[in-house]
């Protein structure tokens, strides 16, 4: 094995490990939504919280595409959010534990990288995101890890144009919508919440 090869390794093994630890923690909260939740609305207007699952798992199948794998379509995210999660975590798992698939270039419309890095930045990054639309919506404990805020936080500042574009990653995609202003002198989290087009104070409607 080269150098440049046994860089790749750890890279990928990184990647992996983040994305398993970010699911585990998405996982959970779909795991505890309340049955009677899932039609509460979220703080995406088209959304309510088993759509932002349903997003999830679309954003899975974003980066099993370009290896001409997709999310199973059994179960369903209208059958069971949970057990689709589940699904379409396993079939992104697969990708990172195959060398060649990670290392593989991919073409987006944020430029070619490889496989790894597809799930890096748009699968993975996504959990943490939704995550706090979903324990919004559904009344649970919304903190974003501060180790993950703090990770993301020099990449929020420099989202490309092209992924605040309806549908640049593919039909009914949206990865980030416009951005919300927010105090300087906020919270990290409100501040990452606003970069990525979300109002920090927004409330779901009452019962």
């Amino acid at each position: 094995m080269t150098a440049d090869a046994g860089i790749d390794e750890r890279h990928r093994t990184e990647v992996t490990e983040r994305y398993r630890r970010r699911a585990d923690v998405f996982e959970a909260t779909v795991a505890a939504v309340d049955p009677a939740d899932w039609s509460r609305q979220s703080p995406c207007a088209e959304w309510d919280a088993r759509d932002v699952v349903r997003h999830i798992v679309e954003m899975q199948g974003v980066a099993l595409r370009p290896h001409g794998r997709s999310v199973p379509a059994t179960p369903s995210v209208d059958d069971d959010p949970l057990a689709a999660f589940r699904a379409a975590r396993t079939a992104v798992e697969a990708v990172l534990a195959d060398p060649e698939l990670s290392a593989r270039p991919t073409e987006t419309p944020a430029g070619s990288m490889p496989g790894v890095d597809l799930v890096d930045r748009v699968a993975s990054a996504d959990l943490v995101l939704h995550r706090w639309d979903l324990a919004r919506a559904t009344g649970q404990d919304d903190t974003i890890d501060p180790d993950e805020l703090a990770a993301m936080w020099p990449g929020l500042q420099e989202i490309p144009d092209v992924m605040r574009v309806p549908e640049a990653f593919g039909p009914g995609v949206v990865v980030f919508g416009p951005a919300v202003e927010v105090p300087e002198d906020a919270p990290l989290q409100d501040r990452a919440l606003g970069l990525i087009g979300r109002d920090p104070a927004w409330t779901p409607p009452a019962r």
